[in-house]
C-alpha cells in the first residue's frame, strides 16, 4: 500500500547470512512479491491497510531446534500437517466444509528472472517445500506482462513459469496467479524493477499521452491510462485486447493446471495490480505517506471523455481540466480548498459531477477487464479476484481526499466501496482487499487513519453485495500483534448482526516469501499463525491445544527451514 517505511522495506531486497547465524534458519534473497486473493462461496474479508510502526515482537514459541532430522522426518512432517489440517485443501478451488481461512504466500516479485528462468532454483524448491510442510494452502505469483511479452507483440514467453508452476504442483501447493499488467518498481516493497514490455514502452515514447498524467503534466508509466481502454493504440490492438490475448495465452498454455494447481486468477487492473489511479506514487519521492495525493486525468484521451461528460451534463465549462484547487501530492485535506470539511468544493455540485466521473471511469475500466477475463477462464474451475487498494489515512475526514484521488468515491456521506462490491458481483470475482494486519492505533493519529473502520466498510459493502472477501497484509509483519490482528479480521465478526454469523475471509495472502520469514522466530510465529487460521473462528479446540500442536509443526519443518535457509545464501 503506501508509507514511509523504508526500513521495514530493507530485508526485502535480502542480506547475506553471516557464517554463526545458522542456529536460528535466517533465509536470504532476492526474494520480493505481489498480491493475493480467494474465493468461497458468500465469504469475505475485513481488515487491510499499512502499516508504518511494527509491534516489538513476542516471545518465540520455539522450543530446541535439531538440525540434523532426517529425510523420513522431512515426509512425515508433510503428512501430518495434511492430517491436522481443518479445511478442505482448495478452499480457493473447492468449498470448505469446515470452518478456516486458508493462507497463501506471496513469492517474491523475481520469482522468475528478466531471462525467463527460475531465479535461484534450488532456494526457491527447498521454500517452497518449507511452506508446504507448515500448512501452507498455497502461493500467490506474479505473471508479469513485461517478462512474457517482452519481445513483440503476440510473442509469449512462459519460460521460467512452467518451471515454477510445476514445481508448485509436485509440492502440492495451489497457486493464485496475478496477471500483472502493470510495471514493477517504485511502488513500497518493489525491491526490482521490471518494466512493460518494450514495444508498449516504445508506443508510450510515441504518444506520451497513453500515460497517466496529473495536472502539472507529470507522465506515470505504471500502467497504460485507462482512458486509451477502448483505443487501437498499441500496435493496432486496444489495451483491453492486449491484456485480454495475454491471458488466453496464459489459458491455453496452462489448461493442465486450470482448476487443479491455479486455483486463482488475479486480474491487474491499474499500478500495483490495484483497481485505481496512480495517485499517490512514491518513485521520485513524489509522494510521501500520508499526503492526499492527486487526480491523475489530464492525458488527452482522459480529458476527451471529461469534455463529453460534461457537455452531457448540461455544463460544457467543467470539461476543460479537473480540479485547479486540489492542492499537491503531500498536502493534507485543510490545506486545499477542494477538500477542506467546510464549503470544500468535494461536497459541491461541480465536486459531485466531477468525482462521479472519475470513479466511473475507473469502474468501466474494471468491467471491461472483467467481462473479458470471465469469458476467457469459463469453465475451467479457476476464480476470478480483484485487488482494492487499501487507503486508510485521512479516513476519519469528512472529505477522504486520498480515497478519491485514488478514484474510490467514498467520503462521510456517501459508500465508495459499494459499487466497487456490486461490479465484482456480476462478474462473480472475489473482492480483495489490503491492510488486513492493521490496527487504528498504530497508525498516525494526526492524520486521522482509521485500517480497521476501512476494513468493517469494506466488508460490510461485501456482504450487502454478496462478493467473497479477501485480505493481505499491506506490508511485511512478523510479530504476534499482527498475526492476531489478521486472525480477527478475517473472521468477519465485527458485528453482532447474525447475518454474518457464519462468514470468513474465503482465503487470506501473507506478504511475503523472503529471508526474514525464515528466521527462527518469525518462523515460529508463522506455523503458528497458519494453524489458528485454519481452525476457524468456530472451532472448539482450545488455543493452547493448537499452539501446543504448532509447536510441533515447528520442530518437524526444521529441516525444511534450514535447507532453504542454507540455500538463499547460495
Amino acid at each position: 500500500m503506501a508509507f514511509n517505511l523504508t526500513h521495514q522495506l530493507g530485508a526485502l531486497a535480502g542480506t547475506p547470512i553471516k557464517s554463526g547465524e545458522m542456529t536460528a534458519p535466517s533465509a536470504e534473497s532476492s526474494l520480493s512479491v505481489s498480491p493475493p486473493s480467494a474465493r468461497m462461496p458468500i465469504s469475505m474479508n475485513m481488515n487491510y491497510t499499512s502499516n508504518r510502526n511494527v509491534s516489538p515482537p513476542m516471545s518465540p514459541v520455539l522450543g530446541s531446534r535439531r538440525a540434523d532430522l532426517s529425510v523420513a522426518c522431512k515426509a512425515f512432517a508433510v503428512e501430518t500437517v495434511e492430517e491436522q489440517r481443518t479445511y478442505k485443501e482448495g478452499g480457493i478451488g473447492g468449498e470448505k466444509e469446515k470452518g478456516g481461512v486458508p493462507v497463501f504466500v506471496m513469492m517474491p516479485l523475481d520469482s522468475v528472472t528478466m531471462g525467463n528462468t527460475v531465479n535461484r532454483r534450488k532456494a526457491m524448491r527447498a521454500s517452497l517445500q518449507a511452506l508446504k510442510s507448515a500448512g501452507v494452502e498455497g502461493i500467490m505469483i506474479d505473471v508479469w506482462w513485461g517478462l512474457v511479452e517482452r519481445e513483440a507483440p503476440g510473442a509469449y514467453n512462459w519460460g521460467g513459469y512452467n518451471e515454477l508452476l510445476e514445481m508448485a504442483k509436485k509440492v502440492g501447493l495451489k497457486v493464485q496467479a496475478v496477471m500483472s499488467f502493470h510495471q514493477c518498481g517504485g511502488n513500497v516493497g518493489d525491491c526490482v524493477t521490471i518494466p512493460l514490455p518494450q514495444w508498449v514502452v516504445e508506443e508510450v515514447d510515441k504518444d506520451p499521452d497513453l500515460a497517466y498524467t496529473d495536472q502539472w503534466g507529470r507522465r506515470n508509466h505504471e500502467y497504460i491510462s485507462l482512458g486509451a481502454d477502448t483505443l487501437p493504440v498499441l500496435k493496432g490492438r486496444t489495451p483491453v485486447q492486449c491484456y485480454s490475448d495475454f491471458m488466453r495465452a496464459f489459458r491455453d498454455n496452462f489448461k493442465h493446471l486450470l482448476g487443479d494447481t491455479i486455483v486463482e486468477i488475479q486480474v491487474g487492473m491499474g499500478p500495483a495490480g490495484e483497481l485505481r489511479y496512480p495517485s499517490y506514487p512514491e518513485q521520485d519521492g513524489t509522494w510521501r505517506f500520508p499526503g492526499i495525493g492527486a487526480f491523475q486525468c489530464y492525458d488527452k484521451y482522459s480529458l476527451s471523455s471529461l469534455k463529453a461528460a460534461a457537455e452531457a451534463y448540461g455544463k460544457p465549462e467543467w470539461g476543460g481540466t479537473g480540479p485547479t484547487d486540489a492542492g499537491h501530492y503531500n498536502n493534507w485535506p485543510e490545506d486545499t480548498q477542494f477538500f477542506k470539511k467546510e464549503d470544500g468544493g468535494w461536497n459541491t455540485e461541480y465536486g459531485e459531477f466531477f468525482l462521479t466521473w472519475y470513479s466511473q471511469m475507473l469502474l468501466d475500466h474494471g468491467e471491461r477487464i472483467l467481462s473479458s477475463a470471465k469469458s476467457i477462464f469459463q469453465d475451467t474451475g479457476v476464480k476470478i479476484s480483484v485487488k482494492v487498494a487499501g487507503i486508510h489515512w485521512h479516513y476519519g475526514t469528512r472529505s477522504h481526499a486520498p480515497e478519491l484521488t485514488a478514484g474510490y468515491y467514498n467520503t462521510r456521506f456517501r459508500d465508495g466501496y459499494l459499487p466497487i462490491a456490486q461490479m465484482l458481483a456480476r462478474h462473480n470475482a472475489i473482492f480483495n482487499f489490503t491492510c488486513i494486519e492493521m490496527r487504528d492505533h498504530e497508525q498516525p493519529q494526526d492524520a486521522l487513519c482509521a485500517p480497521e473502520k476501512l476494513v468493517n466498510q469494506v466488508a460490510l459493502a461485501t456482504l450487502a453485495a454478496e462478493v467473497p472477501l479477501a485480505g493481505e497484509n499491506a506490508l511485511p509483519r512478523y510479530d504476534d500483534y499482527a498475526h492476531e490482528q489478521i486472525l480477527k479480521a478475517s473472521a468477519l465478526s465485527f458485528d453482532q448482526n447474525s447475518e454474518g454469523e457464519n462468514r470468513e475471509m474465503c482465503a487470506f495472502t501473507y506478504l511475503r516469501m523472503n529471508p526474514e520469514l525464515f528466521k527462527a522466530d518469525n518462523w515460529g510465529k508463522f506455523v503458528g499463525f497458519v494453524k489458528k487460521m485454519g481452525e476457524g473462528r468456530d472451532s472448539d479446540r482450545c488455543r493452547e491445544e493448537v499452539e501446543r500442536e504448532a509447536e510441533h509443526f515447528v520442530h518437524v519443518t526444521q529441516p525444511l527451514v534450514q535447507e532453504a535457509a542454507v540455500a538463499l545464501t547460495h
